[in-house]
């Protein structure tokens, strides 16, 4: 197969950073297209990676371009009316998480994906960093072996911290004007103030949400919402507990992501760096003690790839059909509704 060929709608402060940088060096794929509102950012990103053809729409670029796939990091507030309008183009897409600002948005863009009969990648990255990936082979090989019993408990722990990590250090700016984008409506559900914690919360912990039902390997209901709003516990569909500790505490340079996911006799620890550090997977280590007098502890050695970076080969590996995308909008419209039981749980509303 050919270079898969990439277009990119908007490359803003995410577009760039987290994603293009980590297309423009994959060598399955060709970015060779960017449509942005913002002419001169627009050609300057171009210039320096080397992407040949710039558009001022995605409408122009759609109309002109031969892509195998597009990347559409735009703000989720208006992804239920912009990504239904590009996914008509009946070729794969990639949003950054959340799916959208609502349930009823993230329903519209599940509507348009069947009607396009394609599919939509949410950027869970976290699902792509080489320690998730490593973590989650072994907690359902173990699921399997039983070696360490059953699966009884998992606890997610993300306090805020520098998330970018210096990642925005090489971004590329303009002096154009931003433009005025048209969001989607709010939810007829909610009040504004509701609304604003609503989005607050899919903003900052929706990968949360979404990494506890991966790490589980199965659908959850919240069960409490805090209201000192550090911690969020859950039940899965077969009754193991989940908790997920929001912010317990804060730091103002590192960042403390963990997961804790326990068996019987031992667990599985997972520590994730910082969303855009570049070249550095998380961590693992593993502790067993199965009752035989030698309880270990095992930490392997991953490769030196980010998530970011491993979530574009992993976009573009689902493209050639190698794979398949490691979080879809089915999967990802989900989070939403568990991110509203929560909030209606929180305030009553």
């Amino acid at each position: 197969m050919d270079k898969i060929k990439i277009g990119f709608v908007g490359v803003g402060a995410m577009g760039q950073c987290a994603h293009l940088k980590n297309y423009a060096v994959i060598s399955e794929c060709e970015v060779t297209a960017i449509a942005e509102l913002r002419e001169e950012l627009g050609r300057k990103v171009a210039a320096r990676y080397g992407v040949p053809n710039v558009y001022h729409s995605y409408e122009d670029m759609l109309a002109n371009e031969q892509l195998d796939g597009i990347v559409a990091s735009q703000p989720f507030t208006r992804h239920g009316t912009l990504i239904p309008e590009v996914l008509k183009a009946g070729i794969p897409v990639f949003t950054e998480k959340p799916l959208a600002g609502s349930i009823e948005s993230g329903e519209r863009i599940l509507s348009a994906v069947e009607k396009a009969g394609t599919w939509l990648m949410v950027g869970y990255h976290k699902r792509s960093d080489p320690a998730t990936m490593h973590t989650k082979a072994e907690i359902e090989r173990m699921k399997q072996t039983k070696e360490l019993g059953n699966l009884r408990y998992v606890r997610i722990t993300m306090p805020p911290g520098d998330w970018a990590a210096g990642g925005f250090a090489d971004m590329i700016t303009s002096n154009d004007p931003l433009p005025h984008l048209e969001e989607d409506p709010k939810p007829a559900d909610m009040d504004e103030e509701t609304y604003k914690k609503y989005l607050g919360f899919v903003n900052y912990y929706i990968h949360q949400i979404n990494l506890m039902r991966y790490l589980l390997g199965e659908p959850y209901k919240v069960e409490y919402a805090d209201p000192s709003e550090v911690l969020l516990a859950a039940r899965s569909e077969s009754g193991i507990t989940g908790t997920i500790e929001m912010s317990p505490y804060q730091t103002t340079v590192d960042w403390h992501e963990s997961a804790l996911i326990a068996f019987e006799r031992g667990y599985i620890r997972l520590c994730l760096p910082a969303p855009l550090a570049i070249n550095r997977p998380g961590q693992v280590e593993i502790f067993r003690d199965t009752g035989n007098g030698n309880p270990e502890t095992i930490r392997p050695t991953l490769p030196w790839v980010s998530a970011m970076k491993q979530q574009a080969v992993n976009f573009i590996s689902a493209i050639k059909g190698e794979t398949k995308p490691p979080c879809e909008a089915a999967e990802a419209l989900e989070d939403l509704k568990i991110a509203r039981d929560y909030i209606k749980m929180l305030t009553g509303k």
